[in-house]
């Protein structure tokens, strides 16, 4: 499975959430000003809106698991994986010594 690759620097992404909080007043509604702003931007009004939700988990506007969390939990089930293979070879490698014996 490959890592995704960003399109968007993270200076851009933030700079466009700020633009649909700074301009949601002057359009009729919040989906509109993400409309506006992602055409601008040249990125889909999804993308954003997902931009604008995360942004508000993060602040804690919004619940949810937080981008720093969710980071600690993929390094957590990452070394789990790590320590489970680990595991596995000393297992193999504690059956062959023995079979030698």
């Amino acid at each position: 499975m490959g890592k995704a690759v960003n399109k968007y620097s993270p200076e851009v992404r933030e700079r466009a959430v700020r633009m649909v909080f700074d301009n949601q007043g002057q359009h009729a509604s919040r989906w509109s000003a993400i409309l506006s702003i992602s055409s601008k931007i040249g990125c889909s009004p999804q993308t954003l809106n997902e931009w604008v939700k995360r942004s508000e988990v993060d602040s804690g506007q919004r619940s949810g698991i937080t981008t720093e969390m969710s980071e600690k939990m993929k390094a957590l089930e990452r070394e789990n994986r790590d320590l489970k293979q680990a595991n596995e070879i000393l297992r193999k490698a504690s059956a062959l010594l023995r079979l030698e014996m």
